[in-house]
């Protein structure tokens, strides 16, 4: 079973590709450190939209790093 996961709670956007609950496949993170370091701690607002922009590009890189298709994807 290929599980894909994803994280967004708080200042990183993350997806994860592991098989059988077990395996990780691949693993992408994108941080947000930098962005909210001049603000003293996370931003929300800001979190929000840097969620956006990164979102579609960690599932991209994760999928392709995994050599799994959408359609090879079993639970999210």
């Amino acid at each position: 079973m290929n599980i894909l996961s994803i994280e967004t709670s708080c200042d990183e956007t993350s997806c994860a590709v592991t098989q059988n609950g077990k395996k990780v496949i691949s693993n992408v993170v994108f941080s947000q450190i930098k962005d909210h370091q001049i603000f003293g701690g996370v931003v929300p607002e800001i979190a929000s939209r840097k969620h956006i922009q990164f979102m579609t590009l960690a599932l991209q890189q994760a999928l392709k790093e995994s050599n799994l298709t959408p359609q090879e994807i079993d639970l999210v």
